[in-house]
Formats: C-alpha cells, sequence, structure tokens
C-alpha cells in the first residue's frame, strides 16, 4: 500500500527544517543566512527530483519511475500506481479490441470502417479478397479513391443509405457485390459488402427454369384445349362428359402460363424502352371497354382520367400494371363503386383503384405481391385468379422507377396506386 501525504506531515517537516535554520542561527547568530542556506538546499534538492521526473518521462525507457524521498517518494509511487492502472485499462482496451476482430474476422461479409470523409479506419481480411483492399497499407485512405466506380462513388456521395447499392466488382465483372453503409458512432460508418454472385446465378437459373417450363407447357396445354374443345361439339350418346369443367380448368392453366411467361419477360428486362411516349388516351380507352366488359354492370365504374398527363415508358408494362390492378378490383373486391384515377401530383404522375369492397386485412398486405399469394384461395380460384397478377405489377412497376402502394382498412376499401416520377413526365 503506498502512503500518502498530509497537509500534518508537510507542515511537520516544514517546522522541522526551519527549526534547524533556527538553531543553527542562533548558534552562529546567523540567523537570516541559515535560513537562506535551507532554503536554497531545499530548492537545489527539489529542483534536482523534479529534472530526475523530466529524465525519466521523456528520455528514460525505463517502465518503473526512478526512487524519490521525502515528499517526492509519494510522487514517484502515486505516478507508477496511476501508470499501473493505465495499463491493466490498456490491456482490457486490447482484450476487448481483439474480440472485436476475432467477431469481425468471422463474419461472411466484408466488413470496413470508415470514418466520416469515408476514409478507411479498420477492415477484415475478407474486405481484402472480395474488394482488394490491403491492410495496413490502405489505413487513412478514402474508399472511394480505392473503389472508383462512378455509380459506387454517387452512392456514398448522396449519405443515402436506405437502400443498399449492388453493382458489378471492379475486380471481377462476372461478380456481383452488395454494399450496405450504416452510420454509427461520431460520424462513422460501417460498410458491409457481399458477394452476391452465388444468389443471382440462382436467380437467374429459377426464372430461366419458370420461363421454359412455362413455354413448354403452353404447347399440349393448347392441344387439350383444342380437345375439349372438340369433345363439347360431339354426341357422346349420353355419357355424362365433365367438358365444362375441363375447359375451365384448361383455360385457367393457359392463364397462368400466360402469366408466368409475361412474368419472366418482365424480370429479364429485355427490349424495354422508357424512352418511347405512352398513348395515354388509348390507353385508358382500352382499360375502361376491358374493364366494362368484365364488370358485367355489377359494378359502377367511375373513371378520372386527366389525358394531358403524357409519360414514357413501356406502353405493355404500364398497360400490364394497370390492367391487373383495375381486374383485381372488379374481381376480388365485391365493391359497389369503383374509382380508376389518373392525374398530377406533387411527386409526379399517379394512378390509383379505389374500391369500397370490404377491405384486406393488416397482415396480408406485405404479402400481397408475392407469387401465387392468396387471401382467400377458394374464392381466387372460382374467380379464376392465379395469383400472379400483382407480382406482375410490382415488377412492372420497378422498370418504371416506381413501386405499388397499398393502403386497405376492413370495412371501409382499399387503395392501390403508384406515381411515375417526374423524369418520365413529358
Amino acid at each position: 500500500m503506498f502512503k500518502t501525504f498530509t497537509r500534518l506531515k508537510l507542515a511537520t517537516r516544514i517546522s522541522g527544517y526551519f527549526s534547524l535554520a533556527l538553531l543553527i542561527g542562533l548558534i552562529t547568530d546567523q540567523i537570516l543566512l541559515s535560513s537562506l542556506i535551507i532554503c536554497i538546499i531545499l530548492l537545489i534538492w527539489h529542483y534536482r527530483q523534479i529534472f530526475r521526473l523530466s529524465h525519466w518521462l521523456w528520455e528514460d525507457r525505463k517502465f518503473t519511475p526512478p526512487t524519490g524521498r521525502g515528499s517526492w517518494e509519494i510522487v514517484f509511487n502515486g505516478i507508477y500506481r496511476l501508470q499501473g492502472k493505465q495499463r491493466k485499462r490498456s490491456n482490457q482496451l486490447a482484450k476487448l479490441l481483439a474480440r472485436f476482430r476475432e467477431g469481425a474476422e468471422a463474419l461472411p461479409d466484408a466488413a470496413i470502417v470508415l470514418d466520416s470523409d469515408f476514409a478507411i479506419l479498420w477492415c477484415n481480411k475478407l474486405a481484402c479478397l472480395i474488394l482488394g483492399l490491403r491492410w495496413p497499407q490502405d489505413s487513412h485512405q478514402r474508399i472511394d479513391n480505392l473503389i472508383r466506380q462512378p455509380e459506387f462513388v454517387r452512392y456514398l456521395r448522396r449519405k443515402n443509405f436506405d437502400e443498399p447499392l449492388e453493382l458489378p466488382s471492379h475486380l471481377a465483372e462476372a461478380r456481383t457485390i452488395e454494399f450496405r453503409v450504416m452510420p454509427y458512432g461520431d460520424n462513422q460508418y460501417l460498410m458491409v459488402a457481399r458477394d452476391m454472385t452465388r444468389l443471382r446465378q440462382l436467380e437467374k437459373m429459377r426464372k430461366e427454369f419458370v420461363a421454359n417450363v412455362s413455354h413448354e407447357l403452353k404447347t399440349p396445354l393448347t392441344v387439350l384445349q383444342g380437345y375439349v374443345e372438340l369433345l363439347e361439339g360431339m354426341d357422346n350418346d349420353g355419357l355424362p362428359i365433365p367438358v365444362k369443367p375441363m375447359q375451365q380448368q384448361t383455360e385457367r392453366m393457359r392463364d397462368m402460363v400466360e402469366q408466368l411467361l409475361t412474368l419472366s419477360k418482365i424480370e429479364v428486362g429485355e427490349g424495354i424502352d422508357l424512352n418511347s411516349k405512352v398513348d395515354i388516351h388509348g390507353l385508358f380507352k382500352t382499360l375502361q371497354e376491358e374493364a366494362e366488359a368484365l364488370a358485367k354492370g355489377e359494378h359502377k365504374l367511375e373513371f378520372n382520367i386527366d389525358s394531358s398527363i403524357q409519360i414514357a415508358g413501356e406502353y405493355s408494362l404500364i398497360y400490364s400494371a394497370c390492367s391487373n390492378l383495375i381486374s383485381n378490383a372488379i374481381r376480388y373486391s365485391e365493391a359497389t363503386k369503383i374509382v380508376i384515377n389518373w392525374q398530377r401530383t406533387s411527386l409526379g404522375a399517379e394512378f390509383s383503384v379505389h374500391d369500397n369492397g370490404k377491405g384486406i386485412d393488416a397482415r396480408h398486405i406485405p404479402r400481397l405481391t408475392e407469387r401465387f399469394y392468396r387471401i382467400d384461395k377458394g374464392r381466387s380460384s372460382a374467380n379464376g385468379g392465379t395469383g400472379l397478377g400483382l407480382a406482375i405489377v410490382k415488377h412492372a412497376l420497378s422498370h418504371h422507377h416506381t413501386k405499388l402502394s397499398i393502403y386497405s382498412e376492413v370495412g371501409k376499401g382499399s387503395r392501390f396506386s403508384f406515381t411515375i416520377p417526374p423524369t418520365l413526365i413529358k
């Protein structure tokens, strides 16, 4: 246990020094001179201790402080004690940092810690492998100086990291990398890079499989439908052949195959031209005629169309999105009134379908655009639904830089809408 130095001890020592000076002064009859000599001796001694401390702090490489005497012994021992605490704290931080690095190295993704200027503070080994970084050589280098892809640089400068960025690797174009950036701490960022190559290959294989199977099913279904129609017109000697159910099911399978093919083409996105002008007047005229034919007078349809709003895009995709939304409202909403709007808003050109049907439970809304997802499977099958309509809408809109918005309240109806951004408005 280190001894502490109290005021009483200090006063006692000072009194002892000056008592000695007084005694010597009385003996020599030179009280002032003896007091001055004692003060000079004390000053020299204290300056010597200060010099020893300064030499130890700035020049000496020894870990332990020099041995002190008197009041300076307490100072040196106090420094040594604080030094021990600091070593202990440093060891704890070093162990914590080592555990953090071990955990970061165990991540299946590349991890990079960046400062407010996107300079690299730390990265794991996978970042060196996937992104070609070098550690510690690239320490405090800006990440956008090492990855010079224009889209990546724009992504960092926008500082809008709500959505991840996916782009071909700057090291190998065949590899696809997804970047996610998460702000944390004092203006720092954690960047996570994931190799999506295998996942995208599997997704491509799935799309090709669906397209190929759908294409292969189309021909036998056409032949089967032809024979069903032939059976319908034949005299079968009173045999109860269920021709009508067979015809309904073949029609339903044919529609499903057609929609799968449409969805596959939209996902691939080949041949899509967003620079061509969409004939809005002709589009909504066709949609209105089809909607009235489908409604068969059972629903009141109200079209509020501003034909002056012209947009650029792929006509077939816009038509497919609008047609599916309108037909869904007619088939499934059980509404007495359906309102279709095409109008200008502060965000762009908005298309919306509003019905006063029974609405949709909130738990179903996030999954409505999934393939083959149905709220009521029995009712959807009876109405000829395939469960692909809203999936087609979702992918068709994604090519036009927008997405489907769904608002519904049970007992009050539903509203499906999307907004074409100003960049595509002519």
